[in-house]
């Protein structure tokens, strides 16, 4: 409920003395912690009902508070707003009034929303205030789960537009023409819909890329990269700049990289994405990498960790000082883990700063500071002024360089508990990184706790999981011979119209987690190969990544094919 309204609703609570000072920290404690909205929190500590809810929500924007499930509402205003428009903006269209439209939103508190709905419709906007709840309910009843209005019912329309011979030509093209184009109401609808589409279907990442004949846009679900149709080569330009322009970057600029961000609410649901640009011989290609929070689980348990793993990151992460890294490639889940971690010390008697990256997920009572290389603001400068700043906990986004190993080493022996990453291609890999970057073996084996190894593998869609027997060249993959197997079951995915005909539908992880234990120390300190390390840490017990894997083979959730490809 009123997802993307957190920091403004506990604001009000503050300045209008709403609760008592202690129950509005058990609030954000608890927001912080599961993620929930903070109306939602309230609710379910009983200090609010719904009721008070949206009266407060009401009162802040100066407006009332109205039932709209029980509104007859005519057709011909249902109309004023689309299918998309309306689960884009969670927006349900009551009446008109002259060339102001009545309307009940999802999240009426994201002036970012309402003021680009107003854009979109040409229309002067009084936002009322109802249960989100309702919103919804009849967003589906009036316009159905699918959108009526389709990729290429836009681009039919944009084809009618006049100044298509001036997309084709940018060369030439003022500034002003450029922006004009980008604030086109038909590129405007088609961005929207390609966000609210990939968003829709849980993509990572939506890629924006020119060809020399094409112009394709791609989006990442689940780790597999999948195309939409193909709009013209000549929308590649108002598109792209659209995108610029909705994430403040420099639309005149199209020769050097670029980043941006853009905060959307999808019916009433936050969704950060960050935006980057590269030029490229035929135009710039933009990447949008997409912060669903709604999405991303911050809550330790559930991130579906063995329970041995999961009970002695507990053990680490309630120490009072050291250092516990989390490895794996890009994209593998490093920082949700830890991020995870934060939430579950984020309490009132700690001190909690991070360098990140950026800052991927906010979170309320953590002090998280974005890196800027541009303006000389590099891990190891944020670092040194964190140690200045009385923390207890440090979160580093990665560790780069000796100088940010070393500051972290320092803050570790200073009493402070350190949490970072790093890219190697297992949790053995991680004490090698550090000795090549520089660092001393006598202060890696005094100061780190344990380093986590993990991967995201895709799960079998539940609806298509299909039996089978594998061949003995499949189980030679896995390491494993036709009598290991006996009596196991294996599965995979057939497709179906919920998997999009790919048989998986979801990730999950696969973990192994590297003690550094005393004989560990012995190794570390003599500069044994990380092959050393690791035979020595399974000889201890350590489960890799593989035989986790293979638990999830075992276990129904995925496949020989993504346990073999990924660890």
């Amino acid at each position: 409920m009123f997802e993307g309204e957190s920091n403004i609703l506990l604001s009000l609570l503050k300045e209008h003395r709403l609760l008592p000072a202690p129950q509005i920290e058990e609030v954000q404690a608890e927001h912080g912690r599961s993620g929930k909205s903070v109306a939602d929190v309230l609710m379910d500590l009983d200090l609010l009902t719904r009721e008070q809810v949206l009266s407060i929500v009401a009162q802040h924007l100066g407006t009332e508070v109205i039932s709209i499930k029980d509104i007859a509402i005519p057709k011909e205003t249902l109309k004023l707003i689309t299918s998309d428009q309306a689960r884009m903006y969670g927006a349900i269209p009551l009446k008109t009034e002259g060339n102001t439209l009545h309307v009940a939103m999802a999240d009426p508190l994201s002036s970012n929303m309402v003021e680009e709905l107003r854009f979109v419709l040409s229309r002067d906007l009084h936002v009322v205030v109802a249960d989100p709840a309702e919103v919804d309910q009849m967003v589906k009843q009036f316009y159905g789960e699918e959108g009526s209005e389709t990729v290429d019912d836009l681009i039919s329309q944009i084809e009618g537009m006049t100044n298509l011979t001036e997309m084709a030509a940018p060369e030439g093209l003022s500034v002003q023409s450029i922006e004009a184009m980008a604030n086109d109401a038909p590129i405007v609808r088609f961005v929207n819909l390609v966000l609210y589409q990939a968003i829709r279907d849980r993509a990572s990442d939506i890629h924006f890329e020119p060809f020399e004949s094409e112009f394709k846009i791609r989006y990442r679900v689940d780790g597999a990269l999948y195309e939409m149709s193909p709009p013209p080569k000549h929308l590649a330009l108002p598109v792209i700049s659209r995108v610029k322009v909705m994430s403040n970057l420099n639309i005149a600029e199209r020769r050097v990289p670029q980043d941006g961000r853009i905060m959307l609410a999808i019916a009433g649901r936050p969704v950060d994405l960050r935006v980057s640009t590269l030029p490229t011989q035929v135009g710039e290609s933009v990447v949008l990498r997409v912060l669903d929070r709604s999405v991303a689980s911050l809550d330790l348990d559930r991130l579906g960790m063995p329970k041995d793993i999961y009970d002695q990151i507990i053990e680490i992460i309630r120490r009072p000082n050291g250092i516990f890294i989390v490895t794996g490639p890009t994209g593998s889940g490093k920082t949700t883990t830890l991020y995870a971690c934060l939430n579950r010390i984020n309490l009132i008697d700690s001190k909690l700063l991070t360098a990140e990256d950026p800052v991927e997920y906010e979170i309320e009572g953590i002090m998280q500071v974005p890196i800027n290389t541009a303006v000389g603001l590099t891990f190891a400068k944020a670092l040194r002024a964190f140690l200045r700043q009385d923390p207890d906990i440090i979160l580093v986004g990665e560790m780069r360089d000796m100088e940010t190993a070393q500051i972290s080493i320092q803050a570790s022996l200073t009493g402070h508990l350190v949490f970072s990453t790093l890219h190697t291609n297992d949790a053995a890999g991680a004490v090698t990184r550090l000795i090549d970057m520089g660092v001393e073996p006598f202060l890696i084996s005094s100061t780190m706790e344990a380093v986590l190894g993990q991967r995201l593998i895709r799960t079998i869609c539940k609806n298509c999981r299909t039996p089978y027997q594998p061949t003995e060249e499949e189980l030679n993959l896995l390491g494993l011979k036709p009598e290991d197997a006996a009596g196991k079951s294996f599965y995979y995915g057939k497709g179906c119209q919920e998997c999009n005909d790919t048989g998986y539908r979801g990730r999950k992880g696969v973990f192994e987690m590297l003690r550094i234990s005393d004989p560990i120390r012995v190794l570390i300190n003599e500069r044994a190969p990380s092959v050393v390390v690791r035979q020595k840490a399974i000889e201890l017990g350590m489960r890799t990544l593989r035989l986790d894997g293979l638990r999830a083979i075992y276990d129904g959730e995925s496949t020989i094919e993504e346990v073999t490809k990924y660890t």
